[in-house]
């Protein structure tokens, strides 16, 4: 597993729509991901993951939600669901399963 973050990189300030403008990427199995977790109105924080594709041909994908429970009280819990998000794509995408936890 590869993470790629840039280093210092702060959450970036939310604006009217909730949408935070900090964006980091993750790399997994050679595939690339940029994920955020922008804060809603009611304080709460939403993964979001953007699947950038393999090697230089980028198209972007959003991927749906993966779980009801898409609320998460802090930041770092809404970015930790995101890139496990991005690992159980890759994974059924591959044939691996989740067994590779």
């Amino acid at each position: 597993m590869t993470e790629q973050d840039s280093p210092g990189m702060a959450p970036g300030p939310v604006s009217a729509a909730g949408d935070s403008q900090q964006r980091h990427i993750f790399v997994y199995r050679g595939w690339r991901f940029a994920y955020s977790a922008p804060r809603m109105r009611t304080g709460v924080y939403r993964p979001v993951v953007v699947c950038l594709g393999q090697g230089p041909d980028a198209q972007e994908t959003m991927l749906p939600d993966d779980t009801d429970e898409i609320a998460y009280a802090t930041e770092a819990e809404a970015l930790r669901h995101a890139q496990q998000q991005a690992m159980r794509w890759v994974h059924d995408r591959t044939g691996d399963g989740q067994g590779q936890f």
